[in-house]
């Protein structure tokens, strides 16, 4: 059977283009004489709608969709995401679900089992699972149809904890017990740097498993947050990857399952770091795209973290629509305000230099009487950043950009950030990637030819909001300070573990306590585009006032 595979990137409830461009889609497979062409998961409404699932003119729209899809499948037969009704009194008002579309109507509906409550996944809140394991016939093959984290069952991938026994049925293997010729998985699977490989490693030895070949359709783009990198596969019953598609864009394939071994096409194997890049390149774009902006500003100091978000930002929407300020103060070195300049000519960003010394010395004059016996401190200090972070949103405000933030997630983790200064911003770019990485990132930036000044990338990391200030002088060095972030964030590690590992204890204990005690800073934080298997943000939730035991 020839079937085409449509990675394609949706918009949340932008009905139209997401139709027209499904609609699309399928005469495409029609000229290439498919018979039947898969999209991903939730594809008519664009994954994940959240709580407009729980509006009925919503899901009117959405099943409106399926069906003038649906005229259009003559001829060949699709498969489509999108919310279905729950007909039962009992349970949830919706499935998750696949419709199979042929000769113009809706043939069946087939749901999603297993629904993910972890991270930034809430399904339950909105969807039933399904009990119900029917397989589709078509052209003489025995089709089964899965959901995204249906094919991931009994995988310890997404909790440190593992998935065992959560689940008392397994779609996979109920599906199995009928002989399918086929797996076909609908899937909206995010990316996540620490995770990409062992995703596509399931999908082989479910493969070679269940002795079956696999279709997995991945939906590519990103939806505020969370970014998803395509590479849709067909793998052969012996865990073979036979076609693999595109990361990070969208593309359109067509396989023959008669004839798998024909054509092998894979993707070569990128470095980390550079997935990252490009992950958060289409954050950017499409986070702008989507909400209908098309320029941005942000403060460039002369560090790592701002010179390394302008390069993504100027890939993602062109240099031509980003307007930086440089906002020293006088305890600004003079390589820094340098690097700067030299870092937005080099890209042909428009900048303009507006000095805060004066503003900085009108606030603690007006200050005076009330600070009056007290020694300069942080207050001071955040006041510095704070005028910055004034001064961009007047930038933001009179011109119509977006604010990018700066902070990376070392920062964000630890509380080394200002409210209402340089945390300020309607979108964290790199709030996701830690400070080491952030360097690893300018390097691979760097890499053909110097865009980045190479004093930025040597200097010691400082706010320079005192005299010959370095982030070293407030926190461990960030070789160190990652390590433990990682395991005590990414995967749960207790201090007791992480310890173990060899770290000094006292370093452990004060870095947790600083992630604990920050988590009222994170709250009120910019959106933070994820890159990680546990970002800050809608993917962990904690509460802000309570007591940890370190």
């Amino acid at each position: 059977m020839k079937i085409a595979l449509a990675q394609l990137n949706f918009h949340i409830g932008n009905f139209e283009a997401n139709r027209d461009q499904i609609i699309q889609n399928i005469e495409k497979a029609k000229c290439e004489d498919a018979e039947l062409v898969v999209f991903s998961e939730l594809a008519v409404c664009g994954y994940y709608p959240n709580d407009l699932l729980e509006r009925r003119e919503f899901i009117d729209q959405c099943i409106d969709s399926v069906n003038q899809i649906a005229t259009h499948c003559r001829g060949i037969a699709a498969l489509v995401g999108a919310p279905s009704i729950n007909s039962s009194p009992n349970g949830k008002m919706l499935f998750n679900s696949a419709y199979f579309l042929k000769e113009g109507k809706v043939e069946s509906v087939h749901s999603k089992t297993l629904l993910p409550t972890y991270d930034v996944f809430d399904e339950y809140r909105h969807f039933e699972p399904n009990r119900e394991f029917n397989l589709i016939e078509l052209n003489g093959l025995k089709l089964a149809v899965t959901i995204c984290e249906d094919l991931w069952y009994n995988q310890p991938v997404f909790s440190t904890f593992g998935r065992e026994n959560l689940y008392s049925v397994c779609p996979v293997t109920e599906y199995c017990r009928q002989n399918p010729d086929l797996i076909i998985n609908l899937s909206a699977s995010p990316f996540s740097y620490n995770q990409a490989k062992l995703r596509k490693d399931i999908l082989l030895d479910n493969a070679k498993k269940y002795e079956i070949p696999i279709i997995y359709v991945n939906q590519v783009g990103a939806q505020t947050e969370l970014i998803f990198d395509g590479g849709s596969l067909f793998v052969d019953r012996l865990g073979n990857v036979i076609r693999e598609m595109a990361y990070f864009s969208p593309d359109f394939t067509i396989v023959d399952t008669m004839n798998p071994n024909v054509e092998q096409i894979s993707q070569p194997d990128t470095e980390t770091i550079a997935k990252i890049h490009d992950a958060l390149v289409l954050g950017i774009s499409d986070y702008f795209r989507k909400t209908g902006f098309k320029t941005a500003t942000l403060g460039l100091s002369g560090g790592i973290d701002s010179a390394v978000t302008l390069i993504l930002a100027a890939e993602a929407l062109g240099a031509a629509n980003i307007h930086v300020l440089l906002m020293p103060s006088k305890f600004s070195s003079d390589h820094s305000i340098d690097d700067a300049v030299e870092l937005a000519e080099n890209l042909g960003v428009k900048y303009d230099l507006v000095k805060i010394h004066e503003i900085v010395e009108a606030f603690d004059s007006t200050l005076t009487t009330v600070f009056k016996g007290l020694a300069p401190d942080l207050a001071e200090e955040n006041i510095q950043a704070r005028i910055r972070g004034t001064l961009l949103m007047g930038l933001s405000n009179k011109f119509g950009h977006i604010l990018l933030n700066t902070s990376n997630k070392s920062e964000a983790a630890v509380g080394y950030g200002t409210l209402y200064g340089d945390m300020n911003g309607g979108l964290s770019v790199l709030g996701d990637v830690y400070k080491t990485s952030v360097f690893e990132m300018a390097r691979h930036i760097n890499r053909n030819c110097e865009i980045i000044p190479l004093n930025t990338i040597n200097k010691p990391p400082s706010a320079e909001l005192r005299p010959d200030q370095k982030d070293s002088d407030s926190l461990p060095e960030y070789e160190v300070l990652d390590k433990i972030l990682f395991d005590y964030i990414e995967l749960a590690k207790s201090p007791a573990e992480i310890v173990a590992m060899g770290f000094d204890e006292a370093t452990v204990h004060r870095t947790i306590l600083m992630v604990n005690r920050n988590e009222y800073k994170r709250f009120q934080s910019p959106p933070i585009l994820r890159v990680s298997s546990k970002a800050f943000g809608f993917g962990r939730k904690m509460p802000l006032v309570a007591k940890y035991v370190i």
